[in-house]
């Protein structure tokens, strides 16, 4: 009853504060059984690969990154320190993470740009006994060692 009365004095010239002040609701009760309208249609979504960055590298400065980070000068360095080198020097060519990224895109993994020294595995030793008292071990794992040796029993 008071919808339709709202809803003639609204379209009568009023305005929906005002008619609502006039018959004693509260505006945000109106506002809420009523939505002003559906939501407008959005567009639809672009797929991730297809969007335009617009700070993203150009085809040039692209090949200029690539091309500093397999220099002579830079051939064992990360991008960490090729970054912070050229800093120092005054040059900012882009981030350390997108000459990650552009390493990444040429040769599909970054891994370590210099051989790593591969060690054997640590071998754990065996105890073996041929005959009675010939090895003898401490299990000291499992025991709560207090500073008082005479508390220390097993």
């Amino acid at each position: 009853m008071i919808d339709t009365a709202i809803a003639e004095l609204t379209g009568g010239g009023l305005d929906t504060t005002a008619a609502c002040a006039a018959l004693g609701r509260a505006r945000a009760t109106h506002y809420r059984r009523h939505p002003v309208a559906p939501p407008k249609p959005r567009r639809a979504p672009v797929p991730h690969r297809e969007r335009h960055q617009p700070a993203a590298l150009s085809e040039s400065e692209r090949e200029r990154v690539l091309g500093v980070l397999h220099g002579d000068r830079f051939a064992d360095a990360s991008p960490a320190q090729v970054w912070a080198t050229l800093l120092d020097e005054g040059t900012y060519l882009c981030s350390q993470r997108t000459m990650y990224r552009l390493l990444e895109r040429e040769h599909g993994h970054v891994t370590d740009r210099r051989n790593q020294a591969t060690h054997p595995p640590r071998v754990r030793p065996e105890l073996s006994a041929t005959r009675p008292n010939e090895v003898w071990s401490c299990r000291v794992a499992g025991r709560n060692l207090t500073s008082r040796p005479s508390q220390n029993r097993a």
